[in-house]
């Protein structure tokens, strides 16, 4: 594969700007990368290092501060930021939304002990799937995080976990300037850290459960002569899955550099690139966690049987002994991903009054989802074997600019600004042969000798973003927000015939274009201080989300029957979200709780048919509304030296306003049904112990039941899961242990079996008999060990 890595001079985005001036507010330590200053690299004489070197109480003071759960003070909306070192508490690789998790609202599973199993990743928040909600990284998007995403990447694919800052997670609707076509239902906002002033190195090396093992290097370069700093950083992960046969595995490097080009300019650089391979976990149905427990999974390594199942199935003979069908099980199922991604961006001062940012980034991805499947045989001349592998094929190369101005004059201060991306995404779904007495390795890359291509497709999107907003300072005490986006997103598709043993085979998937435009989404909010510790806000914000360009999401994923059906009938799902909160903080006590509701129009609702395996187009509907109503809480208070206690309480009652109708009549009787996949009650307690060297916490998490049929006839029941981290930090002059530090993660604590993930293979209108294959099991108590140095 091809990497082209596109640099182009940029700077941050407004809305990490007001993330970062929330932490700052808030006396919580917190990195500068993304302000739109323009820091200068000037040495300050004078200064000796003992002097610049913080005292240890200061040390333990700031330590403790950067543990701290930012809930959003000063803010018009609701919004929390988690701190770089809240997510380096967890074992390295773990994906941070596992950090974000704790925050009231949201919804994150795996069926991983780190979070960065791809497949089973589900975030949710008041309602809104990932595929609903805004993503960036150091302002570049990321795009909507599906699984077979088809315009960005996975934050762990863009950013090593040790070269993460803070993040920033907005409930309701993202600010105006958040580069992102799809944040109906909020906005998470992923930073990375800036190279040190310092040179010095960090290693690290973490050992665990499933013969896990990851190491890590960084080497930062210090202030250069030209004032210049940078970092480069590599690692390398690899794990057995927890349970089943297979492997989990990346390799990813970091690069960033930083340039202040005079007093008034500065320039960044960034570039990342992973290697990602994946086995997969067997979905599960109800029936099969009744029968088989939760340790049923994929039979890879026993070839042998795999081909006995897929005999049986193609004969209509009996399946051996403990096999129901040819569903039960399956030999091997694996997701490689390969990326390249890169930002440059320019932050610019034209006087006191006027700053502003532009910036470029350019992303590549090669990826295959791979399922070894006993639907069809391999071709006798060609290997024979009644299995074949089936794989899903990824290729983006997206590119695009972010800009903005900022003009403060009297009490205002105005900003404008604009994006455009344009991305290139083909996608196609081949078959390749198989051997009669053996398989390639799991992970296994398949290129260049299909047997068959059921369908093949390019697409092309261009998004063009433009807003203006303002804050006004009407009183000391009154703060206004207010301003509007202006999106169009135009979608092109060109679906190809495919092919098998070289003979042409008509496409069933549709070729035509969509567009989605709004041009005026609005924002207002307002917050008024009583006084130092007291605070209300509200704020009502209109979004609109663009189509997917895919053959396996959105409107092109349904039959050239099923689009033609919905000419004249599909638009833009959009959401109304109005809030109403209050916010109280004081030196060791932070409170918050918010009440929305949140109108969702267009609903568009995918129903899966048949197995997952077998791949069918999707039924697209669009089902009207969605209501939303709830109240998040959160509590964050340090109510002794050196101990916190962090809590979180979000009810969401998210229903259907209206039945899915075919041909007039009522197809699925979903009205004030639940929405699938969220639960009503979320609920997290952490207890925390930091001294400066010693630290530790315990965070206990609640889900409530959770539905996976529209009709809401089957669902899993609740859980509550305990996880444990525990860390010393030396303190010495001696060379070898001054920057040590070690800690252990514990998963699962308590060993608990549930259902992690619902809906891997998307929902079903009713499942009575409870069959669907679409549960991933969580997994089991494991531990991890990190050791860490930092040389100086």
């Amino acid at each position: 594969m091809k990497l082209r890595l596109s640099l182009v001079l940029s700077a941050s985005l407004p809305a990490l700007i007001i993330a970062a001036q929330s932490v700052a507010h808030a006396q919580t330590v917190t990195n500068t990368a993304n302000s739109a200053s323009v820091p200068v690299n000037k040495k300050q004489p004078g200064k000796k290092r003992n002097a610049e070197a913080p005292s240890r109480k200061a040390s333990v003071e700031a330590k403790s501060s950067e543990t701290v759960i930012v809930l959003g003070a000063g803010q018009a909306r609701e919004t929390q930021t988690i701190s770089r070192t809240a997510i380096q508490e967890y074992t390295p690789g773990t994906s941070p939304f596992k950090a974000l998790s704790k925050l009231p609202g949201v919804m994150f599973t795996s069926s991983d002990p780190l979070g960065s199993y791809e497949w089973s990743q589900q975030i949710i928040i008041r309602g809104f799937d990932q595929s609903r909600l805004g993503f960036t990284f150091d302002g570049v998007p990321l795009g909507n995080l599906a699984y077979g995403n088809d315009n960005g990447l996975s934050i762990g694919r863009a950013l090593q976990t040790e070269n993460n800052g803070p993040a920033t997670l907005t409930q309701g609707a993202g600010a105006v300037g958040v580069a992102a076509s799809n944040d109906l239902g909020g906005a998470l906002q992923f930073s990375s850290i800036d190279p040190s002033e310092k040179f010095g190195a960090d290693v690290s090396g973490t050992i665990g459960s499933a013969s896990t093992w990851r190491t890590f290097a960084r080497i930062n370069s210090g202030v250069l002569k030209g004032g210049g700093k940078f970092y480069v950083s590599y690692d390398h992960q690899d794990a057995n899955k927890w349970k089943g046969d297979g492997v989990q595995r990346q390799d990813q490097a970091n690069a960033k550099y930083v340039q202040p080009l005079g007093d008034n300019l500065k320039l960044t650089v960034f570039g990342d690139w992973s290697k990602r391979a994946e086995n997969d976990y067997q979905d599960l149905s109800l029936s099969q966690i009744k029968t088989y427990g939760y340790n049923l999974d994929n039979i890879t390594g026993n070839y042998a049987l795999a081909k006995q199942i897929a005999y049986a199935y193609q004969n209509g003979t009996a399946f051996p002994k403990g096999i129901e069908n040819q569903d039960t099980v399956y030999y091997n199922a694996g997701g490689l991903r390969e990326d390249a991604l890169g930002y440059g961006k320019l932050d610019f001062k034209i006087n006191n009054r006027l700053t502003g940012y532009v910036t470029g980034y350019g992303h590549t991805n090669s990826g295959e989802g791979v399922w070894v499947t006993p639907y069809s045989a391999t071709p006798a001349q060609l290997g024979g074997s009644p299995l074949s592998t089936r794989t899903t094929e990824y290729d983006i190369h997206r590119a695009g600019f972010i800009g903005s101005l900022t003009y403060k004059i009297a009490n205002h201060s105005i900003e404008g600004g604009f994006w455009f991306e344009n991305n290139n995404f083909n996608q196609a779904r081949r078959f390749y042969p198989l051997a009669l007495d053996g398989s390639p390795s799991s992970i296994h890359w398949y290129k260049n000798n299909a047997f068959a291509t059921q369908w093949q497709s390019a697409f092309n999107t261009k998004t063009y973003q433009v807003h203006l907003g303002d804050t006004w300072k009407i009183t000391p005490k009154l703060k206004v927000n207010y301003g509007f986006k202006s999106l169009i997103v135009d979608n092109t598709a060109r679906a190809m015939n495919g092919n098998y043993l070289g003979m042409p085979v008509a496409t069933a998937y549709p070729s035509g274009t969509l567009n989605a435009s709004n041009g005026f989404l609005p924002q207002i909010g307002a917050n008024y201080r009583f006084n130092r510790n007291h605070e209300i806000f509200v704020d009502y914000s209109r979004n609109m989300a663009a189509f997917d360009s895919a053959q396996t999401s959105g409107p092109f994923s349904t039959t050239v029957a099923g689009f033609q059906a919905l000419q004249g009938k599909l638009k833009p799902e959009m959401s109304n979200t109005e809030e109403l909160g209050y916010r109280y903080h004081t030196k060791t006590f932070q409170a918050t709780v918010t009440g929305y509701y949140v109108e969702f129009e267009n609903r568009l609702l995918s129903v899966t048919q048949g197995v997952g395996i077998q791949g069918n187009a999707s039924v697209l509907s669009n089902v009207g509304g969605v209501i939303s109503r709830g109240i998040d809480t959160a509590v964050n208070w340090q109510f002794a030296p050196n101990w916190s206690i962090f809590a979180s309480y979000a009810f969401n009652n998210s229903f259907y306003q209206d039945n899915v109708m075919a041909d007039s009549k009522v197809s699925a009787a979903i009205k004030g049904k639940n929405v699938v996949g969220m639960p009503r009650n979320l609920a997290n307690v952490q207890l925390g112990y930091d001294d400066g060297q010693i630290w530790g916490n315990v965070l206990m998490q609640i889900q409530d039941r959770r539905y996976y049929t529209y009709t809401n006839d089957a669902y899993v029941p609740a859980n509550d899961v305990f996880n444990l981290n525990l860390g010393y930090r030396f303190k010495s002059h001696n060379f070898w242990l001054r920057g040590l530090d070690t800690q252990i993660n514990v998963s699962n604590l308590f060993n608990k079996r549930y259902v992690a993930t619902v809906g891997s293979n998307g929902f079903i209108n009713s499942d009575p008999s409870g069959t669907f294959q679409t549960l991933q099991a969580a997994a089991p108590r494991m531990v991890f060990f990190t050791i860490r140095k930092h040389f100086n």
